[in-house]
């Protein structure tokens, strides 16, 4: 197979230690089979997307009608997250059990249940029911959509696919925001339960459209199921090449012998995942652990740093900042979404140009210099009895900043990240671990901040976002690899030394060279 390549050129093949390199001479057009199933897979994530912003503006008018306080306020915003912990670690064994496909449509069912609860609900427990099973939902749908767009994507275009669900949330959080103002308009206790409600609508057709995308070729692969896992390679890769060498090493990571070509094949299967988490967490190797602490970091930082903060109580930020009007808060919310919408779109097309890390680190350090200017503003206004228009006026663009600098990096490649890192028996549990950190961090920071910025002023509460944000930067930095247009399976070569990881990616690319050179 040395020096195979597609007749467009697209796509040179070279063997090194028995692991498949794709080089790509020229950028190959965008695979439509992959394009339309990452973007199916991806469309339930929209859902938390239009949770987190409809929630934003709902909680006005429901404290107005349920008389609720703002302690009850911050566990209603924050606790969905918490629920998704659930939902997240369940859906990792689920997703192995019947597959990525059938755990996305359940996560759609769940999320069209709840969504029901809430537009119904009648008092503040029944509120919290609803809460409850959309987050088991929400949970199902992140896991499930994150770990099929990276099973089904060529190397070549693997952040651009798997960026996908990023991109639904945020879509999402600007229908929210769009929903709040429409239904701001009709009386405070049916508005509200309309913009909470009209979220079970995209699950019905979310569920059927759903069942029309493949299985993906990886749990395929982990129940024997070749042939079927051939053919969905053959058309969600590049070229047949890489098809045929992408099986190999699913094979090879399955523990199945590469002369079993038939169309089944017998697979050694756990009765339950017990093996899996003990090896993350009581055995687990050098490279089990460096992924562990890169998993666990990248998510731990991109919500610790405020961004839920920012997105669900934006109203209540622009009314600090001297917004009077609950119309105009509402409105000025909307820009908020379309920034975050716009620039997410923007990052989809430069995370297989630019790389994972070089993109991070901007991202990262806009953040730390567009909080810390928030607070400074904020800080500003609080201390001032006129109305400073040129303090409000940097507000407003400090919260744009932050929200474009989040989603042209640090969204999206935290779900990217550690889609790809993890080794094939580990996937589905490691990106179900990556979303319980980032679900419970994300319910903690949207269930303190009201109660943070009332201890310490929320000028003060912008500026420990931006410090723990520097202190993400300086992580990301030292620990994390690039791990931009290689394979899943090369990409675990990297990890085993968390700050000695260039030695091995400077001898990977040596390797890469010295192979295209001999060819």
């Amino acid at each position: 197979m040395a020096g195979s390549g597609h007749e467009n050129g697209a796509v040179s093949i070279q063997p090194a230690n028995n692991v498949a390199v794709f080089e790509v001479s020229k950028k190959p057009k965008k695979n439509k089979f992959a394009l339309g199933c990452a973007m199916l897979a991806s469309l339930t994530s929209m859902l938390l997307g239009y949770d987190i912003g409809v929630m934003s503006g709902a909680i006005i008018f429901i404290k107005k009608d349920l008389k609720i306080n703002d302690v009850q306020i911050e566990i209603l915003v924050g606790v969905l997250n918490l629920y998704c912990l659930v939902g997240s670690i369940v859906a990792g064994n689920i997703a192995d059990w019947i597959g990525r496909r059938y755990t996305i449509v359940l996560a759609n069912a769940i999320i069209f249940v709840g969504s029901l609860f809430m537009g119904f609900s009648v008092n503040y427990a029944f509120l919290m029911v609803g809460r409850f099973i959309a987050g088991i939902g929400v949970g199902f749908a992140i896991m499930g959509a994150v770990l099929y767009n990276a099973e089904i994507s060529p190397a070549s275009s693997r952040g651009f696919l798997t960026s996908f669900p990023e991109v639904c949330i945020n879509v999402g959080i600007l229908l929210g925001y769009v929903s709040n103002y429409t239904f701001s308009k009709l009386p405070t206790s049916i508005g509200w339960r309309l913009m909470l409600g009209v979220g079970a609508t995209p699950s019905i057709f979310l569920v059927f459209a759903v069942l029309a995308m493949p299985e993906s070729p990886r749990w395929l692969v982990m129940q024997g199921k070749l042939g079927e896992a051939k053919k969905v390679l053959e058309k969600t890769l590049d070229t047949k090449e890489e098809a045929h060498l992408r099986l190999n090493d699913i094979k090879d990571a399955a523990g199945i012998p590469q002369d079993s070509t038939g169309n089944v094949a017998v697979v050694q299967k756990q009765t339950n995942s017990n093996g899996v988490w003990r090896e993350f967490l009581l055995h687990p190797t050098p490279t089990v652990k460096h992924i562990l602490i890169c998993t666990v970091g990248i998510h731990f930082f991109q919500q610790s740093s405020g961004v839920d903060a920012v997105v669900l109580y934006s109203p209540r930020i622009f009314e600090k900042a001297g917004i009077a009007s609950s119309n105009e808060q509402l409105l000025t919310t909307v820009a908020v979404g379309f920034c975050k919408t716009i620039f997410i779109l923007v990052a989809t097309f430069l995370l297989d140009k630019s790389g994972r890390r070089a993109l991070l680190l901007i991202s990262t350090g806009g953040m730390v210099v567009s909080l810390a200017t928030l607070g400074f503003s904020l800080t500003i206004i609080n201390h001032s009895e006129a109305k400073l228009t040129w303090a409000i006026a940097l507000c407003i663009t400090m919260v744009l900043s932050f929200v474009a600098f989040f989603a042209i990096g640090m969204g999206p490649i935290a779900g990217i990240y550690t889609s790809e890192i993890f080794p094939l028996k580990l996937r589905a549990q490691g990106i179900s671990l990556g979303v319980a950190v980032n679900r419970v961090t994300s319910g903690i920071i949207s269930m303190t901040f009201l109660s943070l910025y009332q201890a310490i002023t929320i000028g003060g509460a912008f500026f420990l976002y931006a410090g723990i944000a520097a202190v993400g930067w300086s992580f990301f930095n030292i620990c994390l690899p690039e791990t931009r247009g290689k394979t899943l399976e090369e990409t675990e070569r990297l990890f085993g030394n968390l700050v000695g990881w260039r030695e091995v990616d400077k001898k990977m690319k040596e390797d890469k060279t010295k192979g295209t050179t001999h060819d």
